[in-house]
Protein backbone atom coordinates (compact mmCIF):
# COMPACT_ATOMS: atom_id res chain seq x y z
CA UNK A 1 0.00 0.00 0.00
CA UNK A 2 1.33 3.41 -0.96
CA UNK A 3 2.26 5.70 1.89
CA UNK A 4 -0.19 8.54 2.48
CA UNK A 5 1.32 11.90 1.59
CA UNK A 6 1.13 14.78 4.01
CA UNK A 7 1.98 18.47 4.16
CA UNK A 8 2.32 21.02 6.92
CA UNK A 9 -0.02 24.00 6.68
CA UNK A 10 0.16 27.26 8.64
CA UNK A 11 -3.10 27.92 10.49
CA UNK A 12 -2.56 31.69 10.26
CA UNK A 13 -1.74 32.32 6.60
CA UNK A 14 -2.31 28.95 4.87
CA UNK A 15 1.27 28.53 3.63
CA UNK A 16 2.31 24.90 2.98
CA UNK A 17 5.65 23.22 3.76
CA UNK A 18 7.05 19.75 3.06
CA UNK A 19 8.27 19.27 6.64
CA UNK A 20 7.57 20.72 10.04
CA UNK A 21 9.41 23.80 11.27
CA UNK A 22 8.99 26.03 14.28
CA UNK A 23 8.29 29.30 12.48
CA UNK A 24 6.24 30.06 9.38
CA UNK A 25 8.46 32.06 7.05
CA UNK A 26 5.44 33.67 5.35
CA UNK A 27 3.69 35.29 8.36
CA UNK A 28 6.55 34.95 10.90
CA UNK A 29 4.28 33.20 13.43
CA UNK A 30 5.62 30.44 15.71
CA UNK A 31 4.19 26.94 16.25
CA UNK A 32 1.37 27.35 13.72
CA UNK A 33 2.22 24.49 11.33
CA UNK A 34 -0.23 21.57 11.40
CA UNK A 35 0.13 18.29 9.53
CA UNK A 36 -2.49 17.71 6.82
CA UNK A 37 -3.06 14.39 5.07
CA UNK A 38 -3.25 14.79 1.31
CA UNK A 39 -5.92 12.71 -0.42
CA UNK A 40 -5.38 11.49 -3.96
CA UNK A 41 -7.91 11.24 -6.77
CA UNK A 42 -10.54 8.56 -6.36
CA UNK A 43 -9.58 5.31 -8.06
CA UNK A 44 -11.42 4.27 -11.15
CA UNK A 45 -12.23 7.79 -12.24
CA UNK A 46 -10.40 7.36 -15.51
CA UNK A 47 -9.69 11.07 -15.88
CA UNK A 48 -6.97 13.30 -14.53
CA UNK A 49 -9.52 15.94 -13.54
CA UNK A 50 -11.37 13.83 -10.97
CA UNK A 51 -11.07 14.53 -7.26
CA UNK A 52 -10.02 18.12 -7.64
CA UNK A 53 -9.48 19.46 -4.12
CA UNK A 54 -11.05 22.86 -3.65
CA UNK A 55 -12.47 22.93 -7.19
CA UNK A 56 -15.78 24.76 -7.46
CA UNK A 57 -18.03 24.87 -10.52
CA UNK A 58 -18.51 22.85 -13.68
CA UNK A 59 -15.57 21.82 -15.82
CA UNK A 60 -15.73 23.54 -19.20
CA UNK A 61 -13.30 23.06 -22.07
CA UNK A 62 -14.83 25.82 -24.19
CA UNK A 63 -12.89 29.08 -24.39
CA UNK A 64 -15.17 32.14 -24.39
CA UNK A 65 -14.24 35.61 -25.60
CA UNK A 66 -14.61 38.26 -22.92
CA UNK A 67 -16.84 40.41 -25.14
CA UNK A 68 -19.32 37.52 -25.49
CA UNK A 69 -19.84 37.01 -21.75
CA UNK A 70 -23.42 37.67 -20.64
CA UNK A 71 -23.58 40.95 -18.71
CA UNK A 72 -27.12 40.53 -17.40
CA UNK A 73 -27.38 41.30 -13.69
CA UNK A 74 -27.43 38.30 -11.39
CA UNK A 75 -30.81 38.07 -9.60
CA UNK A 76 -30.61 38.40 -5.83
CA UNK A 77 -32.66 36.94 -3.02
CA UNK A 78 -33.64 39.20 -0.17
CA UNK A 79 -32.64 38.13 3.33
CA UNK A 80 -35.71 39.93 4.80
CA UNK A 81 -33.27 42.28 6.62
CA UNK A 82 -32.49 45.55 4.85
CA UNK A 83 -29.26 45.96 6.85
CA UNK A 84 -28.18 42.40 5.99
CA UNK A 85 -28.91 43.03 2.30
CA UNK A 86 -26.96 46.30 2.45
CA UNK A 87 -23.81 44.56 3.71
CA UNK A 88 -24.24 41.79 1.10
CA UNK A 89 -24.45 44.38 -1.66
CA UNK A 90 -28.17 44.07 -2.37
CA UNK A 91 -29.09 40.55 -1.28
CA UNK A 92 -28.08 36.90 -1.53
CA UNK A 93 -26.64 35.81 -4.89
CA UNK A 94 -27.54 32.26 -6.05
CA UNK A 95 -24.44 30.07 -6.15
CA UNK A 96 -22.51 32.22 -3.68
CA UNK A 97 -20.79 31.17 -0.46
CA UNK A 98 -21.07 33.57 2.50
CA UNK A 99 -19.08 33.15 5.73
CA UNK A 100 -20.54 34.80 8.86
CA UNK A 101 -18.15 35.09 11.80
CA UNK A 102 -18.34 36.61 15.27
CA UNK A 103 -17.62 36.17 18.96
CA UNK A 104 -19.62 33.64 21.00
CA UNK A 105 -22.96 35.19 21.86
CA UNK A 106 -22.80 37.86 19.17
CA UNK A 107 -25.95 36.51 17.52
CA UNK A 108 -24.72 34.64 14.43
CA UNK A 109 -27.10 31.70 14.82
CA UNK A 110 -29.94 34.02 15.82
CA UNK A 111 -29.51 36.15 12.70
CA UNK A 112 -29.42 33.16 10.36
CA UNK A 113 -32.33 31.43 12.12
CA UNK A 114 -34.47 34.55 11.81
CA UNK A 115 -33.53 34.83 8.13
CA UNK A 116 -34.19 31.14 7.44
CA UNK A 117 -37.57 31.06 9.23
CA UNK A 118 -38.85 34.09 7.33
CA UNK A 119 -37.55 32.93 3.95
CA UNK A 120 -38.88 29.38 4.47
CA UNK A 121 -42.43 30.68 3.99
CA UNK A 122 -41.70 31.22 0.30
CA UNK A 123 -38.44 29.40 -0.52
CA UNK A 124 -36.81 26.03 0.11
CA UNK A 125 -34.35 26.30 3.01
CA UNK A 126 -32.20 23.58 4.61
CA UNK A 127 -30.78 24.50 8.02
CA UNK A 128 -27.98 22.17 9.18
CA UNK A 129 -26.98 22.45 12.83
CA UNK A 130 -23.82 20.76 14.06
CA UNK A 131 -23.44 22.48 17.43
CA UNK A 132 -26.99 22.39 18.79
CA UNK A 133 -29.70 19.76 18.83
CA UNK A 134 -32.94 20.18 16.93
CA UNK A 135 -34.84 20.77 20.18
CA UNK A 136 -32.49 23.62 21.13
CA UNK A 137 -33.02 25.32 17.77
CA UNK A 138 -36.78 24.79 18.04
CA UNK A 139 -36.84 26.34 21.53
CA UNK A 140 -34.94 29.38 20.28
CA UNK A 141 -37.37 29.80 17.37
CA UNK A 142 -40.31 29.53 19.79
CA UNK A 143 -38.72 32.04 22.17
CA UNK A 144 -38.17 34.49 19.32
CA UNK A 145 -41.74 33.93 18.08
CA UNK A 146 -40.55 32.95 14.60
CA UNK A 147 -42.70 31.10 12.02
CA UNK A 148 -41.40 27.53 12.08
CA UNK A 149 -43.56 26.00 9.35
CA UNK A 150 -41.70 25.09 6.17
CA UNK A 151 -38.12 25.21 7.46
CA UNK A 152 -36.26 21.92 6.86
CA UNK A 153 -33.88 21.06 9.71
CA UNK A 154 -31.00 18.58 9.87
CA UNK A 155 -28.71 17.79 12.82
CA UNK A 156 -25.60 16.38 11.15
CA UNK A 157 -21.83 16.93 11.02
CA UNK A 158 -20.88 14.58 8.18
CA UNK A 159 -20.40 16.50 4.95
CA UNK A 160 -21.16 13.42 2.82
CA UNK A 161 -24.53 12.97 4.54
CA UNK A 162 -25.34 16.67 4.26
CA UNK A 163 -24.60 16.70 0.53
CA UNK A 164 -26.73 13.59 -0.01
CA UNK A 165 -29.67 15.20 1.81
CA UNK A 166 -29.17 18.48 -0.05
CA UNK A 167 -29.21 16.67 -3.42
CA UNK A 168 -32.53 15.09 -2.45
CA UNK A 169 -34.17 18.22 -0.97
CA UNK A 170 -32.72 20.66 -3.56
CA UNK A 171 -32.78 23.76 -1.29
CA UNK A 172 -32.34 27.27 -2.60
CA UNK A 173 -30.45 28.29 0.56
CA UNK A 174 -28.22 25.97 2.62
CA UNK A 175 -27.21 27.08 6.13
CA UNK A 176 -24.28 25.35 7.89
CA UNK A 177 -23.89 26.07 11.62
CA UNK A 178 -20.96 25.82 11.94
CA UNK A 179 -18.12 24.94 9.55
CA UNK A 180 -15.80 24.07 12.48
CA UNK A 181 -18.01 21.10 13.40
CA UNK A 182 -18.14 19.57 9.89
CA UNK A 183 -15.95 16.65 8.88
CA UNK A 184 -15.21 14.40 5.89
CA UNK A 185 -14.76 10.66 6.30
CA UNK A 186 -11.64 10.62 4.08
CA UNK A 187 -9.78 13.08 6.32
CA UNK A 188 -8.27 11.50 9.41
CA UNK A 189 -7.93 14.69 11.48
CA UNK A 190 -10.52 15.83 14.02
CA UNK A 191 -13.31 18.30 13.19
CA UNK A 192 -12.14 21.89 13.46
CA UNK A 193 -8.63 21.07 12.24
CA UNK A 194 -7.02 22.78 9.28
CA UNK A 195 -7.56 19.89 6.89
CA UNK A 196 -11.18 19.25 7.91
CA UNK A 197 -12.21 22.91 7.72
CA UNK A 198 -10.53 23.45 4.37
CA UNK A 199 -11.79 20.31 2.65
CA UNK A 200 -15.30 20.54 4.14
CA UNK A 201 -15.64 24.14 2.97
CA UNK A 202 -14.34 23.17 -0.47
CA UNK A 203 -16.88 20.34 -0.81
CA UNK A 204 -19.79 22.51 0.31
CA UNK A 205 -18.72 25.42 -1.90
CA UNK A 206 -18.39 23.09 -4.89
CA UNK A 207 -21.94 21.86 -4.32
CA UNK A 208 -23.24 25.44 -4.06
CA UNK A 209 -21.56 26.49 -7.31
CA UNK A 210 -22.75 23.44 -9.25
CA UNK A 211 -26.37 23.59 -8.03
CA UNK A 212 -26.73 27.41 -7.88
CA UNK A 213 -27.48 27.23 -4.15
CA UNK A 214 -26.84 30.03 -1.66
CA UNK A 215 -24.43 28.70 0.99
CA UNK A 216 -24.35 30.41 4.40
CA UNK A 217 -21.53 29.26 6.68
CA UNK A 218 -21.11 30.15 10.37
CA UNK A 219 -17.48 30.50 11.46
CA UNK A 220 -15.76 30.97 14.80
CA UNK A 221 -13.28 33.73 15.58
CA UNK A 222 -9.96 33.66 17.41
CA UNK A 223 -9.14 35.62 20.56
CA UNK A 224 -7.84 38.55 18.49
CA UNK A 225 -11.13 38.83 16.58
CA UNK A 226 -10.14 37.24 13.26
CA UNK A 227 -11.90 34.31 11.62
CA UNK A 228 -10.62 30.98 12.85
CA UNK A 229 -9.35 28.29 10.51
CA UNK A 230 -6.93 28.38 7.58
CA UNK A 231 -6.61 31.59 5.61
CA UNK A 232 -7.36 29.67 2.43
CA UNK A 233 -10.96 29.44 3.67
CA UNK A 234 -11.39 33.17 3.14
CA UNK A 235 -10.23 32.80 -0.48
CA UNK A 236 -12.76 30.04 -1.27
CA UNK A 237 -15.84 32.00 -0.25
CA UNK A 238 -17.45 34.95 -2.03
CA UNK A 239 -18.29 37.11 1.00
CA UNK A 240 -16.88 37.30 4.51
CA UNK A 241 -18.97 39.08 7.15
CA UNK A 242 -18.16 39.77 10.79
CA UNK A 243 -20.84 40.31 13.44
CA UNK A 244 -19.41 42.40 16.29
CA UNK A 245 -20.81 43.44 19.65
CA UNK A 246 -19.91 42.92 23.28
CA UNK A 247 -21.98 41.04 25.81
CA UNK A 248 -22.65 44.33 27.65
CA UNK A 249 -24.03 46.06 24.57
CA UNK A 250 -27.41 45.49 23.00
CA UNK A 251 -26.23 46.72 19.59
CA UNK A 252 -24.53 44.56 16.98
CA UNK A 253 -22.63 45.75 13.92
CA UNK A 254 -22.35 43.60 10.80
CA UNK A 255 -19.30 44.57 8.74
CA UNK A 256 -18.30 43.22 5.34
CA UNK A 257 -14.63 42.26 5.06
CA UNK A 258 -14.78 40.67 1.61
CA UNK A 259 -17.54 40.76 -0.99
CA UNK A 260 -17.30 39.73 -4.62
CA UNK A 261 -20.80 41.08 -5.29
CA UNK A 262 -20.72 44.43 -3.49
CA UNK A 263 -18.69 47.02 -1.62
CA UNK A 264 -16.44 46.04 1.28
CA UNK A 265 -16.43 47.77 4.68
CA UNK A 266 -20.20 48.19 4.46
CA UNK A 267 -21.82 48.43 7.88
CA UNK A 268 -25.16 47.13 9.10
CA UNK A 269 -26.48 47.89 12.58
CA UNK A 270 -28.80 45.63 14.62
CA UNK A 271 -30.30 45.82 18.10
CA UNK A 272 -30.49 42.67 20.22
CA UNK A 273 -33.98 42.49 21.75
CA UNK A 274 -36.08 39.78 23.39
CA UNK A 275 -37.50 38.92 19.95
CA UNK A 276 -34.03 38.57 18.44
CA UNK A 277 -32.10 40.93 16.22
CA UNK A 278 -33.90 44.00 14.90
CA UNK A 279 -32.34 46.21 12.27
CA UNK A 280 -31.61 49.87 13.07
CA UNK A 281 -32.80 52.13 10.27
CA UNK A 282 -31.02 55.26 11.55
CA UNK A 283 -27.63 54.31 13.09
CA UNK A 284 -26.65 57.94 13.70
CA UNK A 285 -29.41 58.28 16.30
CA UNK A 286 -28.04 55.49 18.52
CA UNK A 287 -24.37 56.55 18.31
CA UNK A 288 -25.08 60.14 19.38
CA UNK A 289 -25.17 60.95 23.07
CA UNK A 290 -27.03 64.26 23.15
CA UNK A 291 -26.74 65.26 26.80
CA UNK A 292 -28.36 68.39 28.12
CA UNK A 293 -25.06 69.74 29.45
CA UNK A 294 -22.13 69.51 27.06
CA UNK A 295 -18.90 68.29 28.68
CA UNK A 296 -15.35 69.31 27.67
CA UNK A 297 -13.66 66.91 25.27
CA UNK A 298 -16.87 65.76 23.58
CA UNK A 299 -17.47 66.36 19.86
CA UNK A 300 -19.58 64.88 17.06
CA UNK A 301 -17.96 63.84 13.78
CA UNK A 302 -19.28 62.39 10.52
CA UNK A 303 -17.67 59.16 9.30
CA UNK A 304 -18.39 57.28 6.10
CA UNK A 305 -19.28 53.61 6.42
CA UNK A 306 -19.69 51.80 3.12
CA UNK A 307 -22.30 53.81 1.21
CA UNK A 308 -23.71 56.11 3.90
CA UNK A 309 -22.61 58.72 6.46
CA UNK A 310 -22.94 58.04 10.19
CA UNK A 311 -22.68 60.56 13.00
CA UNK A 312 -20.69 59.37 16.01
CA UNK A 313 -19.42 61.07 19.13
CA UNK A 314 -15.74 61.12 20.05
CA UNK A 315 -14.60 61.82 23.62
CA UNK A 316 -11.13 62.91 24.74
CA UNK A 317 -9.67 63.17 28.22
CA UNK A 318 -6.37 64.99 28.74
CA UNK A 319 -4.87 64.85 32.23
CA UNK A 320 -1.49 65.63 33.73
CA UNK A 321 0.67 62.51 33.74
CA UNK A 322 2.45 61.25 36.83
CA UNK A 323 4.63 58.94 34.72
CA UNK A 324 7.83 59.65 32.89
CA UNK A 325 6.27 58.29 29.69
CA UNK A 326 2.70 59.68 29.31
CA UNK A 327 0.07 57.23 28.14
CA UNK A 328 -1.75 57.35 24.80
CA UNK A 329 -4.88 55.17 24.92
CA UNK A 330 -7.28 55.08 21.96
CA UNK A 331 -10.47 53.00 21.68
CA UNK A 332 -12.10 52.97 18.25
CA UNK A 333 -9.25 54.72 16.39
CA UNK A 334 -5.66 53.83 15.57
CA UNK A 335 -3.39 54.57 18.52
CA UNK A 336 -0.40 55.31 16.28
CA UNK A 337 -2.42 57.87 14.35
CA UNK A 338 -3.38 59.54 17.63
CA UNK A 339 0.30 59.93 18.50
CA UNK A 340 0.96 61.43 15.06
CA UNK A 341 -1.93 63.90 15.40
CA UNK A 342 -0.66 65.03 18.82
CA UNK A 343 2.71 65.79 17.23
CA UNK A 344 0.97 67.87 14.53
CA UNK A 345 -0.97 69.70 17.26
CA UNK A 346 2.28 70.55 19.03
CA UNK A 347 4.12 71.66 15.90
CA UNK A 348 1.40 73.54 14.01
CA UNK A 349 -1.16 74.29 16.74
CA UNK A 350 1.18 75.46 19.47
CA UNK A 351 -0.35 73.15 22.12
CA UNK A 352 2.04 70.85 23.99
CA UNK A 353 0.72 67.52 25.30
CA UNK A 354 4.05 65.76 25.92
CA UNK A 355 3.51 65.79 29.68
CA UNK A 356 -0.18 64.82 29.53
CA UNK A 357 -2.01 61.48 29.44
CA UNK A 358 -4.38 61.40 26.47
CA UNK A 359 -7.36 59.02 26.42
CA UNK A 360 -9.65 58.79 23.41
CA UNK A 361 -12.91 56.89 22.97
CA UNK A 362 -15.45 56.57 20.16
CA UNK A 363 -18.90 56.22 21.73
CA UNK A 364 -20.96 53.17 20.86
CA UNK A 365 -18.08 50.80 20.13
CA UNK A 366 -17.67 52.05 16.54
CA UNK A 367 -14.29 51.44 14.92
CA UNK A 368 -13.29 54.40 12.76
CA UNK A 369 -11.07 53.20 9.93
CA UNK A 370 -10.86 56.37 7.82
CA UNK A 371 -8.90 59.60 8.18
CA UNK A 372 -11.90 61.96 8.19
CA UNK A 373 -11.90 61.78 12.02
CA UNK A 374 -8.50 63.51 12.34
CA UNK A 375 -9.77 67.06 12.79
CA UNK A 376 -12.52 66.00 15.22
CA UNK A 377 -10.01 64.07 17.32
CA UNK A 378 -7.67 67.06 17.61
CA UNK A 379 -10.45 69.51 18.47
CA UNK A 380 -11.77 67.13 21.15
CA UNK A 381 -8.27 66.91 22.62
CA UNK A 382 -7.98 70.72 22.61
CA UNK A 383 -11.39 71.02 24.30
CA UNK A 384 -10.33 68.70 27.12
CA UNK A 385 -6.88 70.27 27.43
CA UNK A 386 -8.36 73.75 27.87
CA UNK A 387 -11.34 72.43 29.89
CA UNK A 388 -13.73 74.26 27.60
CA UNK A 389 -16.89 72.62 26.27
CA UNK A 390 -17.57 72.88 22.56
CA UNK A 391 -20.98 73.97 21.22
CA UNK A 392 -23.55 71.21 21.22
CA UNK A 393 -24.68 71.98 17.68
CA UNK A 394 -21.13 71.69 16.22
CA UNK A 395 -20.05 68.87 13.88
CA UNK A 396 -16.54 68.40 12.46
CA UNK A 397 -14.79 66.26 9.85
CA UNK A 398 -11.57 66.48 7.83
CA UNK A 399 -8.15 64.89 7.38
CA UNK A 400 -5.11 66.53 8.95
CA UNK A 401 -1.77 66.42 7.11
CA UNK A 402 1.68 66.42 8.69
CA UNK A 403 2.24 70.01 7.67
CA UNK A 404 -0.94 71.11 9.45
CA UNK A 405 -3.12 71.41 6.34
CA UNK A 406 -6.76 70.24 6.35
CA UNK A 407 -7.31 67.87 3.45
CA UNK A 408 -10.70 67.11 1.87
CA UNK A 409 -12.45 63.77 2.36
CA UNK A 410 -14.77 61.85 0.01
CA UNK A 411 -18.53 62.52 -0.01
CA UNK A 412 -18.30 65.81 1.84
CA UNK A 413 -21.70 67.09 0.62
CA UNK A 414 -23.49 63.97 1.88
CA UNK A 415 -21.80 64.29 5.29
CA UNK A 416 -22.96 67.89 5.68
CA UNK A 417 -26.50 66.97 4.62
CA UNK A 418 -26.60 64.13 7.17
CA UNK A 419 -25.49 66.51 9.94
CA UNK A 420 -28.11 69.09 8.94
CA UNK A 421 -30.80 66.41 8.98
CA UNK A 422 -30.01 65.71 12.65
CA UNK A 423 -30.26 69.35 13.68
CA UNK A 424 -26.63 70.50 13.74
CA UNK A 425 -26.22 74.23 13.11
CA UNK A 426 -22.43 74.62 12.63
CA UNK A 427 -19.89 72.54 10.72
CA UNK A 428 -16.12 72.91 10.46
CA UNK A 429 -15.06 71.21 7.22
CA UNK A 430 -12.15 71.30 4.75
CA UNK A 431 -12.45 74.16 2.29
CA UNK A 432 -12.60 71.79 -0.67
CA UNK A 433 -15.64 70.08 0.89
CA UNK A 434 -17.56 73.30 1.57
CA UNK A 435 -20.77 73.47 -0.51
CA UNK A 436 -21.60 76.47 -2.69
CA UNK A 437 -24.82 76.87 -0.73
CA UNK A 438 -25.02 75.62 2.83
CA UNK A 439 -28.13 73.77 4.02
CA UNK A 440 -30.87 76.02 5.37
CA UNK A 441 -30.18 77.09 8.95
CA UNK A 442 -26.64 75.69 9.00
CA UNK A 443 -23.34 77.61 9.10
CA UNK A 444 -20.48 75.88 7.28
CA UNK A 445 -16.98 77.08 8.25
CA UNK A 446 -14.32 76.09 5.67
CA UNK A 447 -10.73 75.81 6.93
CA UNK A 448 -7.38 75.32 5.21
CA UNK A 449 -5.05 74.80 8.17
CA UNK A 450 -5.20 73.51 11.71
CA UNK A 451 -4.68 77.01 13.03
CA UNK A 452 -7.82 78.15 11.16
CA UNK A 453 -9.86 75.41 12.83
CA UNK A 454 -8.56 76.39 16.29
CA UNK A 455 -9.51 80.02 15.64
CA UNK A 456 -12.99 78.95 14.52
CA UNK A 457 -13.62 77.43 17.96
Amino acid sequence: MAKAKSAFVCTECGAEYRKWQGQCTSCQEWNTLTEVKLTSARPGSGTSTAGRAGYAGDLSRDVVDLSNVDLSEVPRLTSTFAEFDRVLGGGLVPGSAVLLGGNPGAGKSTLLLQTACKLAQQRRILYVTGEESLSQVAMRAHRLQLPSHGLKMLAETSVETILAVAEREKPEILVIDSIQTMHLEDISSAPGGVAQVRESAAALTRFAKQTNTVLLLVGHVTKDGTLAGPKVLEHMIDASLLLEGGADSRFRTLRGQKNRFGAVNELGVFAMLEQGLKEVKNPSAIFLSRQEEQAPGSLVMVVWEGTRPILVEVQALVDESALGNPRRVAVGVDQNRLAMLLAVLNRHGGLFTGDQDVFLNVVGGVKVLETSADLAVLLAVVSSLQNRALPKELVVFGEVGLSGEIRPVPSGQERIAEAAKHGFLRAIVPRANAPKQAPKGMEVIPVDKLSDALEAL
